[in-house]
């Protein structure tokens, strides 16, 4: 691992035509994606980056640990600001000198579209992958945004709408996750390769892949669960941890609530607990979209620290905050944040939709024509958005 700080740089190595950048898990996949789509046009191509498994084992080399930037939230990141901000000089001064022709950050941007700007004061094309939400807060970003990209690639189209009347040149690609996800998951078989009884109502938790996240929200679900064994003992919960360490955690938790025998633990696999289940409790996040997509009915939460949640609130600019809810325009799922976020009202929440099938057919309805909207073949979409920028460029 290396040290906070140290960006490794190896002189004997040729230098990259393409830089990607990903922030944190999910945009380690959306990078393996487009690396590999980028191979099939042009296998010459040297790429390195950010990179986590993902795109490590589509051919990019790594300079700098991905989890360095998977940090959430104004106050956590306080702590960490004055050396990620050195850790970026460095990075900056890396890619200036190696000169290529396009850098890609995706996602996290705090950090790469600033990374980005320098970048782009040296002739580097540079292209931004996963739209930050300027169109629901901090609107003032677009200003910064319109110096740092040529580019910008968005997963959902009313992003591109926002963008282009900004003025900003903008692709809409879909989302990677809706052309991965079947239209039907389905759901019997996944309740065998997770070991989940066939028959029987199963809810599953999702709190989240970030330590921060589950330290904070596992507790709040567990006790969620033990309101419904009291009203539903038949009800089962299955609970995806997303690495070892979670896993530890979780499993120290569940033992102390007494649940065992309700919650089963696995390791990873939130797409098939999510196929599995008949309504999820999950965090806001990319996992909403992906329940959306497995079209289960969900009640999203979540809890950040006050500090955060206060700054937050001030600039919101949309009524809400789960992409269920964005993408629909409507209040289509229960969202429960901060002080909401009880054992009581989200049982109830998840009680009600367990007891109300037209509700939970007319929303799996229309979970089923977003998916269909947003299943446009990402991967090969922002690929082709990447090498455009690349002939642009004078080598």
């Amino acid at each position: 691992m290396f040290g906070l700080g140290t960006v490794p740089c190896t002189s004997d190595s040729a230098p990259p035509d393409i830089v990607v950048a990903a922030g944190e898990a999910s945009g380690d996949l959306l990078g393996g994606g487009l690396i590999r789509a980028l191979r099939k046009r042009r296998p010459d191509l040297r790429i390195e980056g950010i990179a986590g498994p993902a795109m490590q084992a589509a051919g990019c080399r790594s300079v700098y640990p991905l989890e360095r930037l998977s940090v959430m939230g104004f106050a956590e990141v306080a702590g960490r600001y004055l050396g990620l901000m050195r850790d970026r000089r460095r990075l900056a001064a890396r890619w200036r000198k190696a000169r290529p022709r396009v850098f890609v950050g995706i996602d996290a941007p705090d950090f790469n579209l600033g990374l980005a700007r320098q970048l782009r004061e040296h002739g580097v094309r540079t292209v931004h992958y996963v739209s930050p939400s300027v169109w629901a807060w901090r609107r003032y970003r677009i200003r910064g945004i319109r110096r740092a990209v040529d580019r910008m690639l968005t997963l959902f189209p009313f992003e591109a709408e926002f963008y282009d009347a900004a003025g900003i040149p903008v692709t809409h690609v879909g989302h990677p996750l809706a052309d991965l996800i079947a239209l039907q998951p389905d759901q019997v078989a996944a309740r065998r390769q997770l070991g989940v009884a066939e028959h029987g109502t199963v809810i599953a938790l999702l709190p989240g892949s970030r330590r921060a996240e589950v330290t904070q929200l596992s507790e709040l679900m567990l006790q969620t669960a033990r309101w419904m064994e009291t009203r539903r003992p038949d009800v089962r919960f299955v609970l995806p941890a997303a690495t070892p360490t979670l896993h530890a955690l979780l499993h120290t938790r569940i033992s102390a609530a007494r649940l065992t025998d309700m919650v089963t633990l696995i390791d990873g696999n939130a797409r098939a607990a999510l196929a599995a289940c008949d309504v999820a409790l999950l965090a806001s996040g990319t996992a909403t979209l992906e329940a959306l997509l497995s079209k289960r009915p969900m009640v999203i939460t979540y809890r950040v620290h006050p500090v955060t949640y206060h700054i937050m609130k001030r600039l919101l600019h949309v009524p809400h905050v789960g992409l269920p809810n964005l993408l629909a325009n409507a209040n289509l799922v229960p969202e429960r944040l901060q002080h909401d976020a009880t054992p009581e009202r989200l049982g109830e929440d998840l009680l009600a939709w367990l007891d109300d099938a037209d509700y939970r057919s007319r929303v799996t309805d229309r979970f089923n024509e977003i998916h269909q909207q947003l299943r446009l073949g990402a991967d090969e979409r922002a690929a082709n958005a990447v090498i455009e920028e690349f002939q642009r460029c004078t080598p």
